[in-house]
């Protein structure tokens, strides 16, 4: 692992903990593997490739082991989709933070700060675009334009037809409004640059890891079926339509 970081070979880092994990089972104790946001450095062709491997590290094992679990995150819903066509694995969203738990950490957060309020409308409770607008000095204009860049929203506006872009304008007040035939094909793009992710209908708490989105929020840009990843990137698609 570290001959391939030295060579910032982040994807044999990945494939390379496998090994290392077979070699942890000889140790016969309890093994819990994370792997955590590893398929754009491995790459989504192998996405479910990866998953299977880990997988295989339970079911078929190079030695004896007491107990194993393995829990691989991603933030990406192309790979949701990629790995939820397998049977062998058991998909679980994850939201943000909830309320109590994001304010504990907006508490620690030292100096100058926004108060908890707006914090909360920014972001949704998501603890990386907290970081994001601290380490902006507060700046919601800097972030929103990091987000632009990034997401290469500028050019995905100028992309969209007439027509497509007023959906996405509706899209914007209510991402529930792309769930039509003539909406989907904008949702799966826009799931697919991850600033929109589907399939939350359900709100029962045993479906999800610690607490479910709120049923439907449109201020935080919360749909019944599908929902924004944060006011901040809705606030960026908003501004990329402004700009065009």
């Amino acid at each position: 692992m570290e001959e391939a970081l030295s060579e910032n070979a982040l994807g044999r880092v990945a494939w390379a903990a496998l090994d290392f994990v077979r070699r942890l089972q000889k140790a016969q104790g309890k093994i819990a593997v994370i792997a955590d946001d590893v398929f754009q450095a491995i790459g989504l062709d192998v996405v479910a490739t990866y998953v299977k491997a880990l997988l295989n590290l339970i079911e078929y094992p190079a030695s004896r082991y007491e107990r194993m679990v393995v829990l691989v995150t991603t933030s990406e819903g192309g790979s949701r989709r990629e790995i939820g066509r397998h049977l062998w694995a058991e998909v679980t969203p994850m939201w943000n933070m909830a309320r109590n738990g994001f304010l504990q950490l907006y508490e620690k957060i030292p100096g100058h700060k926004p108060p908890f309020e707006e914090a909360w409308r920014l972001t949704g409770g998501n603890p990386n675009m907290l970081v994001e607008l601290y380490k902006a000095g507060w700046d919601v204009d800097e972030v929103v334009k990091t987000l632009i860049i990034g997401k290469g929203l500028s050019s995905f506006v100028r992309s969209l037809g007439r027509e497509v872009r007023e959906l996405l304008w509706r899209a914007v007040e209510d991402p529930d409004s792309l769930l039509s035939p003539e909406g989907v094909p904008l949702l799966e793009r826009l799931i697919d640059i991850n600033v929109l992710i589907d399939s939350i209908t359900y709100r029962d708490p045993p479906l999800w890891i610690d607490q479910p989105p709120p049923e439907r929020d449109l201020e935080l840009g919360i749909g019944k079926h599908a929902a924004w990843h944060t006011p901040l990137h809705r606030e960026a698609v908003r501004r990329a339509l402004q700009e065009m």
